[in-house]
Formats: structure tokens, C-alpha cells, sequence
């Protein structure tokens, strides 16, 4: 079997599979059941100054007979006093010495409060600490959380005076309730920051109930915008992953959070530069009972591939992630439907004629059966029928010759742009 144990900036793991800071990680009942299953690691639900929560906090939002595609919380960080979560912190790492034991702290912005709670929460002998500069709802109102992790100045303030007395690594969690993530991730990178974790919910309502006009959830008829995670928020969290992972200023480890549901979502967010995941939404779906199956898929995995360790994946897809501009212009892929697998249900013909390019036709063979057919010349690859398609193999995306050499939109700007200073050369 392959070696599944990883090392986020010197906090070691029996696998990369950690708890994310969140209701699953509330207390050391849940964080001991979570470690007995399997769990490598759990980042504990966020500690600060005491708060009191609402009834009535979460709601998910169902799609095509899957239920809890997307799910919304308005819930903030740890009811419990903070002695109560340090006793159980303490002793579930004794319990546990082999596991990741991360404590999640959210502070007002002020130096002698973070010195104050790092102090506290070190003492207990937690491996980590993860910086809450996320969430979204409720503390961010309060100038913690999202509030001060939108703003990249104070970002690096706050980090650096974490690092000023912290003497375990430090991860800063970043929102994705921004324009450039790597804008504040270069800020905590700047701060002193050992890791970054992204991403924190993003801001969202769930819905509106048709019958009583109030808010999804609601608390006594009014409603606020809370959190959003789940399967759903995946293709963004992965994206910001990758572009903090290329970026050549951000050169710390990334603990990847986002809509991870499985082995196959672990492995795309570490080839995409993440070094481990955290997870909550599926297990608040499905219980701590989840990781067997991520444990053994991955294990499979790395063994079909022959890769020894699975740190050896961590970051091999980033290269492969550019900007537009370099993407070759000649590149060229063309749908080809299989007859024999093809059920004709018209769905690939009715996307390409109402929403592409009007490239499948339908045909009548010498037996008067009905079929269909692309016209290659015409299309463009968008790939659009293989998606909506029902059946799996009856179209294939299928890579064309092309007459031409390589090049990139930025190639093709740079070549236009030599021609014209040729131009004016000569005249």
C-alpha cells in the first residue's frame, strides 16, 4: 500500500483526510469518533469570545434527486467556553498523539487578544493553528472573520502577530468573498504564514419559501445571508487552489477545503497544489463513516498508478493550468456520435440547435432509420452534446489534425504586434 501520511508545513498526518473547522469538530466526543474512524486530522471548531447562536441555522439546497447539492449555515463559531474546548483538546491529542489536532481561532483585530489566545491554546498542545479570517456571517459583522479577510493590510497585521509568540505551525484560512484570492494570500504569506487553507464559505441565501414569503432558513420571519458549501462551491474552491498554487509568490502549503466529497476530489484538489483537504459538508450528510471509502479509494488509486507516496502527486496538474491567453488557437476537438450506442433521445441535436452551433443533423438511412450526425466542419468542440448526453460512449470528443503550428492568443498578439513595429520601421 501506498504511504498516505502527509507534512502541511511540519504538521504531520496520518493521511491527508482532516475534519474542517465546523460542526463535525465541535467538541472532543465528536473529534475522538472522528479519529476512531479513520480521520487523519480535525481542525477544531472555531475558538474566541464566547457568542450565542440562533435557532432555525441551516439549509441545503437539493438538485436532480440529490439531496444537499449545496448547503447554507448561519451558524458561528463555538458556543462553549473556551476552558471547556481546551480540556477536551487537550486530552483528545493525548488520546490521540498520532493525529492532527488543529485549533481555529477568531479575535477581534487586536494584538494582545491574539497573543492572548494562542498563548492559551499552545499550552494544551495543539500541532497547529488555523487563523479564521472566513467566515462570512455573523462575526464579520463584528469586524472578525471575512471582515478582516477581505482586506489584505490587515490580513498580514494579524498574522504576524500570531507569529509573533505562536511556536506551532500557522495556517491563515482565506474567504473566497473576494476578487483575488491571492491577493490575500500573498498578504499572509507576507504575515509569516506556515500554510494557507482555502476556501471558507461564500456569502449566499438559500431561497425564499413560495408559500410564506420568508427567507430560507428563517428565524422568527427574518433571515440573513449565511454560508455556502457543498458539492456545489467545488470547481470554485478548486480554482482558487490552483491559482494560489502557480502563483510565485505564494509559496507556502495549501490545506485545500471546498465541496470535497470523496477519494476523487482529494486527489484533484492535491494535484492542484493542495497538500491535503479538509471536509464538513459530507460528513455532516453522511457521518464520520465516509473516510473508509476515501481511505481505500485512495489507496487503490496511488497503487494502480505505482506512486509510492501520495505526497509525490501534490501540485503535478499546476503547470497545466495557464491563463487564456495561452491556450493554442489551432487546437482542435470535434464531437463523433456512435450510432451503435446512440438511444437518438434528439437532446445533443436540441442543445446544439437552441444553445451552439447548429452542427448535428438528423438523418435517415438507406433502412429508414433515423440517426444522427455532426458536421464535423462545422463544429466547434464545445463539448455541450457529450455533456447533456445520457449515455455514456455513445458521443466522443475526438482530437482533429491540425494544418497549423501552436499559438497562443498572447503568440499571436506579440506576432501582429512585431509585424506592426516592422512596418513602421520600413516607412
Amino acid at each position: 500500500m501506498a504511504d498516505l501520511s502527509i507534512n502541511l508545513a511540519g504538521i504531520k498526518s496520518p493521511n491527508p483526510f482532516w475534519l474542517a473547522s465546523a460542526p463535525p469538530t465541535n467538541s472532543g466526543y465528536q473529534v475522538q469518533r472522528a479519529f476512531e474512524a479513520g480521520w487523519g486530522g480535525a481542525v477544531w471548531k472555531t475558538l474566541g469570545e464566547p457568542i450565542l447562536n440562533v435557532s432555525s441555522r441551516f439549509a441545503a439546497v437539493s438538485f436532480n434527486g440529490q439531496r444537499v447539492m449545496g448547503f447554507n449555515n448561519i451558524e458561528l463559531i463555538t458556543d462553549r467556553p473556551l476552558e471547556v474546548n481546551l480540556k477536551e483538546i487537550y486530552e483528545t491529542k493525548k488520546r490521540f498523539p498520532d493525529r492532527a489536532v488543529v485549533a481555529s481561532l477568531m479575535v477581534e483585530p487586536k494584538r494582545e487578544k491574539w497573543h492572548e489566545i494562542v498563548k492559551r491554546v499552545e499550552d494544551v498542545g495543539v500541532d497547529g493553528l488555523e487563523l479564521n479570517f472566513g467566515c462570512p456571517h455573523g462575526m464579520a459583522e463584528r469586524g472578525m472573520g471575512s471582515a478582516s479577510g477581505q482586506v489584505p493590510e490587515l490580513v498580514e497585521k494579524q498574522t504576524y502577530w500570531v507569529k509573533e509568540v505562536a511556536r506551532t505551525p500557522v495556517i491563515v484560512k482565506l474567504t473566497p468573498n473576494i476578487t483575488d484570492i491571492t491577493a490575500t494570500a500573498e498578504a499572509a504569506v507576507q504575515g509569516g504564514a506556515d500554510a494557507i487553507s482555502m476556501i471558507n464559505t461564500i456569502n449566499s441565501l438559500m431561497g425564499v419559501d413560495l408559500d410564506t414569503w420568508n427567507t430560507i432558513p428563517h428565524v422568527a420571519g427574518k433571515g440573513a445571508h449565511g454560508g455556502y458549501c457543498g458539492p456545489a462551491v467545488k470547481p470554485i474552491a478548486l480554482n482558487m487552489v490552483a491559482e494560489c498554487a502557480r502563483h510565485p509568490r505564494i509559496h507556502v502549503p495549501i490545506s485545500g477545503i471546498g465541496g470535497i466529497s470523496s477519494w476523487k476530489d482529494a486527489v484533484e484538489f492535491m494535484l492542484m497544489g493542495a497538500t491535503g483537504v479538509q471536509v464538513c459538508t459530507a460528513v455532516m450528510h453522511h457521518g464520520f463513516r465516509i473516510i473508509e471509502d476515501m481511505i481505500e479509494g485512495l489507496n487503490h488509486y496511488l497503487d494502480e498508478k505505482g506512486i509510492a507516496s501520495v505526497m509525490d502527486i501534490v501540485g503535478k496538474s499546476v503547470h497545466k493550468y495557464s491563463n487564456w491567453g495561452d491556450l493554442d488557437l489551432h487546437y482542435k476537438v470535434v464531437a463523433r456520435i456512435n450510432k451503435d450506442v446512440c438511444i437518438n433521445c434528439n437532446k445533443c441535436y436540441i442543445s446544439c440547435e437552441d444553445a451552439s452551433h447548429q452542427c448535428i443533423d438528423r438523418l435517415t438511412d438507406e433502412n429508414g432509420k433515423e440517426y444522427l450526425k455532426v458536421r464535423e466542419e462545422d463544429c466547434v468542440g464545445c463539448n455541450l452534446c457529450s455533456i447533456v448526453c445520457p449515455v455514456d460512449g455513445a458521443i466522443d470528443m475526438v482530437e482533429m489534425p491540425s494544418e497549423h503550428l501552436p499559438m497562443t492568443w498572447n503568440e499571436r498578439q506579440a506576432a501582429i504586434s512585431g509585424l506592426s513595429s516592422c512596418s513602421v520601421d520600413v516607412k
